[in-house]
């Protein structure tokens, strides 16, 4: 739940017309402050509640009684406040958005007068004041919805006992990135062209991603600050260190020479190869650039026992310090999983601050690895160095001795794992490693379900000490978590888990879509479904599709297209949450989805004239990164139309090598754009548009007759 004493202050600035934003207030100053307003904020709550915002009408999937004129004067005029609330630069996106939709049918004064600054601080108000009632009064929002009982996205379940803080989340395809309050409003979102698998929240506000080649540093307005591009395949995860720098994880291709040539089987290796895994940190040296300061290799730390002409050439089990190459050979071969490409997948990185080792997790490994990160990058490619002694030696390894000739299937703990990390300290199990243990593996080594798992490593300084001839300590996990029926948490690939301050644990069970907490006890507490079908919203009553299914003795256990890949909690008082100007705002699942109405701000910040002599009205977004074809009426044949682009870059270098010989990228030459989609009587399909700076941009609808418009913008003028 919020907090009163924190919202306090910010209502103080507002009687005080907006003095004071960086003077100490009294708390008691403050509080009475906020009881000034509680009265002039019911009253507007009364209207201004996005839960009623339409009387209700989206929850029983009725017709709200002041629905707009249906015009195309209108629709257009309708979608240019739903543009404006949604790209305002004073006020959350989502409560503006609340606030435009209750008054559709309001004359243009009455739109501008609700852009005061006043009245924005007051919806701010009245969705902070109505949060903390419900709390002080015991109301479970979850418990009761103006949607209806049949609640099967968002938040199902918020008890007592839940840790108080705020979960960002993106969709597995989805492009936005939202923040949640704790009661699964969505406080904070960013909106992207594409999507990202995760991002994580800086403690200066801003986000944290990679896309590709390139890691990205975006402001709270969704502005990139900071970019580099690695120029090598940036993959699974990423962390910012104390120190600034990011650690990222890198695929390099070796070839199938290069692997045989390292003593790998070659009935292993692909025609292709073998994927190299590695290790990069990097500076930040300006707002296009990075300089690589340290690099860790797995392939300078193998070893092999199939081949005694090649390098790398030992006995295992006396070297679990080091990487068996063909591990993976016999269990691959045996289950026609082979030959091998991706032989490691590593799928987190972790950072340990007091003792300067990182975590990795090789998923296909079934295991999790720290090194050292204090020894140098000469000596990171050697066997001694750093303060483990050891260079880039593996100093601790855990889950599956068998990896290391220590131990058969009976001993293995983890079964293709993700977010392996230390818990940090000031929280309950802090030094302890945590992570999501999914339970899949190859065939004939998997337990279908999944479990969270806390592991208490012996540690001696900067070493992990372990018996002559044994496997690493510890024998099972210091606690675990299971579903009472374990199948029923089961997530065979992506997820996660975090430990809280009140001792919980979030748990991402990413193919399913939804995020919780579990109490020690292992009690859920708070539970989100994430409302998403690919880039599209749910509403309640509404599941998301299935993706794809993955057997089990059981029955098919199901990959939904609202999958999840990672979420992170952050609590109140984290740093990163005070540049964001934190509003309560509404549920995702009742924003209108990006098909229900073109809702990308538009040219000039205006929505935009239709391009002439074309049957469908064309705009362009704000940041030049999509065009979004609208057309009402919606006939049958309208919404199997099919678009194309020719692109003209500003730059020629920026085109595809492939198509450089045309002079334009040919994106979308006879591609039903994304599919048509029709709602509400309107057809309306978008393109997201290349990343690189555009000059011209050549498009048109094709139907079984040919070209029926063309329309030409010039983005120079």
């Amino acid at each position: 739940m919020l907090n009163f004493v924190a919202i306090a202050p910010r209502l103080a600035r507002i009687s005080s017309g907006g003095k004071g934003q960086n003077e100490c207030i009294p708390r008691t100053a403050a509080l009475c402050a906020a009881a000034a307003f509680v009265a002039l904020a019911v009253a507007i709550a009364a209207w201004h509640s996005p839960a009623h915002a339409d009387g209700g009408a989206s929850a029983r999937n009725q017709t709200a009684t002041s629905a707009p004129d249906q015009t195309p004067t209108a629709i257009r005029a309708h979608a240019l406040r739903i543009l404006r609330a949604l790209s305002d630069d004073n006020a959350n996106n989502w409560v503006r958005y609340w606030q435009t939709r209750a008054t559709c049918d309001a004359s243009p004064a009455a739109q501008d007068a609700l852009a005061l600054p006043v009245d924005r601080a007051l919806i701010a108000l009245t969705a902070s004041l109505c949060a903390q009632l419900d709390a002080l009064l015991g109301v479970n929002p979850a418990a009761y919805s103006p949607r209806g009982e049949n609640r099967t996205v968002g938040l199902l379940i918020n008890e007592p006992g839940a840790a108080p803080g705020y979960t960002l989340f993106t969709g597995e395809w989805n492009h936005d990135v939202f923040l949640l309050d704790p009661l699964g409003r969505v406080a904070h979102a960013w909106r992207f062209n594409k999507p990202f698998k995760h991002a994580k929240l800086l403690d200066n506000g801003n986000l944290l991603t990679i896309r590709q080649a390139t890691i990205f540093e975006f402001d709270p307005r969704g502005n990139v600050v900071w970019q580099y591009d690695v120029g090598r395949f940036l993959h699974h995860d990423f962390l910012k260190i104390p120190n600034g720098n990011i650690l990222l994880l890198v695929h390099e291709l070796k070839t199938r020479e290069e692997a045989i040539a390292a003593g790998a089987n070659p009935e292993l290796v692909s025609e292709i190869g073998f994927i190299r895994d590695y290790l990069l940190e990097v500076r930040p040296t300006s707002a296009n650039g990075g300089e690589v300061v340290w690099e860790w290799s797995t392939w300078d730390h193998l070893i092999q026992d199939f081949d005694p002409t090649k390098p790398n050439y030992g006995e295992v089990a006396k070297h679990p310090e080091l990487i068996d190459i063909n591990f993976l050979a016999d269990a691959a071969k045996r289950h026609h999983h082979y030959p091998l490409l991706d032989w490691l997948h590593i799928n987190s990185i972790d950072y340990n601050p007091e003792l300067d080792q990182i975590m990795l997790s090789p998923r296909d490994f079934s295991e999790l690895w720290i090194i050292d990160h204090s020894a140098t990058t000469e000596e990171a490619r050697g066997h001694s160095g750093g303060n483990g002694g050891m260079g880039g030696d593996l100093l601790y390894r855990w889950g599956n001795p068998r990896a290391y000739g220590h131990g058969d299937a009976d001993d293995q703990r983890l079964f293709w794992q993700h977010q392996t990390h230390w818990i940090p300290p000031g929280l309950p199990g802090a030094g302890n490693i945590l992570l999501f243990n999914n339970g899949l593996e190859f065939p004939g080594y998997e337990r279908f379900y999944s479990s969270i798992d806390e592991i208490a490593p012996p540690t001696r300084s900067h070493a992990y000490p372990r018996a002559d001839d044994a496997a690493y300590p510890p024998n099972a996990p210091k606690w675990t978590y299971a579903a009472k029926t374990p199948a029923d948490l089961y997530a065979p690939v992506m997820s996660g888990a975090q430990r809280l301050p009140n001792g919980n644990t979030l748990i991402v069970n990413g193919t399913a879509g939804n995020i919780s907490q579990t109490t020690p006890d292992g009690r859920i507490v708070w539970k989100y479904v994430a409302p998403l079908h690919n880039h599209v919203l749910l509403r309640q009553g509404e599941r998301a599709p299935v993706h794809q299914t993955f057997p089990t003795p059981y029955g098919e256990v199901p990959h939904l297209t609202n999958a999840v890949y990672r979420a992170y909690w952050y609590p109140p008082d984290y740093p990163g949450l005070q540049p964001l100007d934190l509003i309560p705002g509404t549920y995702l699942e009742d924003i209108p989805n990006i098909y229900d109405i073109a809702h990308d701000a538009a040219i000039d910040g205006a929505f935009g004239e239709p391009i002439a002599n074309s049957r469908f009205d064309i705009y362009l977004d704000e940041n030049g990164l999509r065009l979004i074809y609208i057309k009402q009426p919606c006939a049958d044949e309208d919404a199997q139309q099919k678009f194309f682009l020719h692109i003209t870059p500003s730059h020629a270098r920026d085109l595809p090598a492939d198509r450089r010989e045309h002079g334009f990228d040919n994106l979308d030459f006879n591609h039903n754009a994304d599919e048509t989609k029709v709602s509400d009587g309107r057809c309306v399909a978008m393109r997201d548009l290349p990343d690189y700076a555009i000059q011209r941009i050549h498009t048109g609808q094709y139907t079984p007759a040919g070209a029926i418009w063309r329309a030409d913008i010039n983005l120079n003028e």
